[in-house]
């Protein structure tokens, strides 16, 4: 019988490799270890357009929660906005990031969605690899409508403090 343990942020059920739960995501080991794979796999393909950015945004905001910091849940949710909303580049969401982290704005705690994700960084990871952007796109989009309580602040903050982009 395989022993399987469910990732908190994500709800992904993964084989128990005994891995400790991660310091900086609400995540287990197991599925911080798909997530660093997945990083690396876009890392090691020449990309200008950043996608690592919109991984690193779906990851943060399907991982908040317990002790993650305010701030990356509010940036992943920007993240998320621009990239699936308004179509932005992982470079171009990497920049306003940039733009934010410049301005001195205290971030409110966010309440976790109750609705469960459809996808994770397993279902990325797991497809061929000719249809991974398209399916870290359909991640992000599915991270991003589950947050839909936070839509409009979200909408709010971009007008407020990133007028240019």
């Amino acid at each position: 019988m395989v022993n399987n343990k469910t990732c908190p942020g994500c709800g992904v059920m993964l084989p128990n490799k005994n891995l400790e739960f991660s310091d900086q995501y609400n995540a287990s080991g197991e599925c911080i270890q798909l997530y660093h794979e997945l990083s690396a796999n876009f890392i090691m393909s020449p990309d200008v357009t950043f996608r690592t950015q919109h991984a690193v945004d779906a990851y943060g905001a399907q991982h908040s929660g317990n002790r993650v910091k305010n701030i990356r849940t509010a940036f992943s949710l920007i993240g998320l906005y621009l990239a699936v909303e308004r179509e932005y580049t992982g470079r171009q969401v990497q920049h306003a990031h940039m733009e934010l982290a410049k301005r001195n704005i205290k971030w409110s705690s966010f309440i976790l969605p109750i609705r469960p994700y459809a996808l994770s960084v397993a279902d990325v990871l797991n497809i061929v690899e000719v249809k991974r952007n398209e399916m870290l796109m359909e991640w992000s989009k599915n991270v991003w409508d589950t947050w839909e309580n936070y839509h409009e602040w979200t909408r709010n903050i971009c007008k407020s403090y990133l007028k240019h982009f």
